[in-house]
């Protein structure tokens, strides 16, 4: 029997073409169900979700007030879950309630939840380099996009995309995530990433109305909040590799005060080096696994780690050596090693979010 394809629409203050849409929707394919959310909408426009509700395969979950398009969608995927099993749905699919995607492009969507064999993350993707989308909208997602790239080591061509497929498993695992408006979305692509969830990224038609005027995007606010939480995990293992030396500085001090009179001046440096080295490195491992990428595993991830600083150690070695050797001339020692252990701290970066304290890659069945 073939499976039924629910369809999650979150909306704030829509007009009565969203009834339409909902009818249209429903006609398409006798398998489609829709949950509409409505997130606090004025009171005035209650009809339109009570016209709803008398759709055929379609539910109003109504939220007394706004709460944003995280939570809407987090209740969404609640009602989901506890209303349909696997064996009735594959997952659920997410749009807008403005309009701004094709009916054909959700079936589009629902072909490719329907023939995933593994956990997937299907994301509609908008051509952006089209005449007609708001310039706001272009350099903003283009922006996003590298910023994403940059820090999780995965491009997204549409990280603001809201038609999206979740299979069942992935659905429950984001009922949990952070975050209550846009925000929300961005928290998503991101436990797909650190999880390597499949994810699948078919074209659909760029529609925007309006020059996109209906959005209750913030520009300044969700902005931020986006960012933030982007920026969220970098700012903690920055901070983790601050302390880390910070610490390093002061138990060699400590040491080498302690060493000094006893073991003489070289002895002293040698052991109070490796001594702090040793502590700082713990500690900072310690603050990456548990703080910085919440990792569950345990001795694998010491060995790797200390494995990576051996491997960053050399090259920052070879790297500052080969600098001085071409650049020794015009730019001090230390300039060089500046700028290459800050490249390395970025690798680094990288390595541990995806190697270290990474989980292991989803199979298909």
């Amino acid at each position: 029997m073939k499976k039924k394809t629910v369809v999650l629409i979150p909306s704030l203050n829509p007009d009565k073409e969203l009834i339409k849409y909902v009818k249209k929707l429903i006609n398409s394919d006798n398998n489609i169900e829709v949950i509409v959310v409505n997130d606090g909408s004025r009171k005035e426009l209650k009809s339109i979700f009570d016209e709803i509700e008398k759709i055929k395969r379609c539910v109003v979950l109504t939220h007394a007030v706004n709460l944003g398009k995280g939570r809407a969608l987090k209740n969404g995927f609640n009602y989901f879950i506890n209303n349909y099993s696997n064996e009735e749905a594959n997952g659920i699919i997410t749009a807008d309630s403005d309009g701004q995607h094709a009916i054909d492009d959700i079936l589009k969507i629902a072909e490719d939840l329907n023939s995933a064999k593994c956990e997937t993350l299907v994301l509609g993707t908008r051509d952006f380099n089209l005449d007609h989308v708001p310039f706001k909208s272009r350099k903003g997602n283009k922006i996003t996009t590298a910023v994403f790239k940059l820090l999780y080591g995965k491009k997204i061509n549409d990280t603001q995309t809201g038609l999206r497929g979740l299979t069942y498993d992935f659905v429950k695992d984001c009922i949990s995530l952070d975050g209550e408006r846009f925000e929300y979305e961005i928290n998503m692509l991101i436990e797909a990433v650190k999880r390597k969830i499949n994810i699948l990224e078919p074209t659909i038609e760029t529609i925007y109305f309006d020059n996109n005027s209906e959005t209750h995007f913030r520009p300044v606010m969700d902005s931020l909040k986006i960012y933030n939480v982007m920026f969220k995990k970098f700012f903690k293992f920055a901070f983790s590799g601050l302390s880390s030396a910070v610490l390093d500085i002061a138990l060699f001090t400590l040491f080498y005060g302690l060493l000094d009179t006893i073991c003489g001046e070289n002895v002293s440096i040698l052991v109070s080096t490796i001594g702090a080295r040793i502590i700082s490195s713990l500690f900072n491992y310690t603050i990456n696994k548990n703080v910085v990428f919440n990792a569950t595993k345990g001795k694998g991830t010491l060995i790797k780690y200390y494995t990576l600083c051996l491997i960053q150690t050399g090259a920052s070695w070879g790297l500052v050596n080969g600098g001085y050797i071409l650049l020794g001339k015009f730019i001090h020692p230390s300039v060089i090693k500046v700028v290459v252990d800050a490249l390395l701290f970025l690798v680094s970066f990288q390595i541990q979010q995806r190697w270290v304290f990474g989980v292991k890659e989803k199979k298909n069945d």
